[in-house]
């Protein structure tokens, strides 16, 4: 892992390959490993960096709140260190939060933005409410929050023929702190909206939803890509939040070609 230092905290990311750069931005709870089969279909044409978000994987904790502004400032910081001038940004889920924060402040730096099962309506008051619930669940009993909330992520076909996926992902899960966690829940619950963003956005934007994500219900988010100058829609049949390991060719296959499109 490289390591590169924010406010005096340590952050850890992996770089792999040469080329044009992709950055990968993990969803919640998760870190760094949910990229690890994904990557390898783009290292041998790009240098991809996978990032471990403050308190995630083995980036240390900063503040009791992780706000989208804070994570994205740790981006740009990974990005500079490396001497990254342009780059495409891949988040998702949370990752893609993230993402649209670093396009609000660092719009210079990017070439094309994949929002992965992600959008940029900020929470309601009933989401608030359930981020809160979610808070106090985590506090009290971590695995028994994380279990359910993980399976509420896959398609039902997906959790049945490819249980060691599953499990896969929940081990990255339970191996979160309950602070990184909780500082995470608190930065979705508090972020600001950025439907505004899409509408002036001046880089090609990638949506890639799920027909069975409950967690990000297509049919409220499509219509969001219509907002963008350039945009593309993928959505995807029998996947729910989990695209690229769900339906991991045709996910690739698209958002490579979206990339070459963006670094041509």
């Amino acid at each position: 892992m490289n390591v590169v230092s924010f406010q005096n905290h340590k952050i850890s990311y992996t770089v792999d390959g040469q080329g044009e750069c992709i950055v990968l931005l993990h969803g919640f709870p998760m870190d760094h490993r949910v990229w690890a089969d994904f990557k390898s279909s783009f290292t041998p044409r790009f240098k991809v960096i996978s990032i471990d978000l403050p308190g995630f994987g083995q980036s240390e904790m900063i503040h009791k709140n992780h706000s989208m502004t804070l994570m994205a400032e740790v981006v740009n910081v990974v990005l500079t260190t490396e001497k990254i001038e342009k780059c495409m940004l891949l988040g998702h889920s949370m990752g893609g939060y993230v993402s649209l924060e670093f396009a609000s402040q660092f719009p210079e730096m990017l070439k094309g933005l994949i929002l992965l099962h992600s959008q940029a309506a900020a929470d309601d008051e009933n989401a608030r409410t359930n981020r809160d619930t979610s808070i106090e669940a985590v506090k009290e009993n971590k695995t028994a929050y994380i279990n359910p909330f993980i399976n509420g992520l896959f398609s039902d076909g997906f959790i049945a023929n490819q249980p060691d996926s599953v499990n896969f992902i929940k081990e990255i899960s339970h191996s979160q702190e309950v602070e990184a966690i909780v500082a995470a829940l608190a930065g979705m619950r508090d972020r600001a909206d950025q439907t505004d963003l899409l509408k002036r956005i001046q880089v090609p934007v990638l949506f890639i939803l799920g027909k069975e994500d409950k967690r990000m219900p297509y049919i409220k988010i499509m219509s969001q890509a219509a907002l963008p100058a350039h945009a593309e829609l993928l959505i995807l049949d029998k996947v729910a939040h989990f695209g690229f390991m769900e339906n991991p060719q045709i996910v690739g296959m698209t958002i490579g070609q979206f990339i070459e499109k963006c670094f041509q």
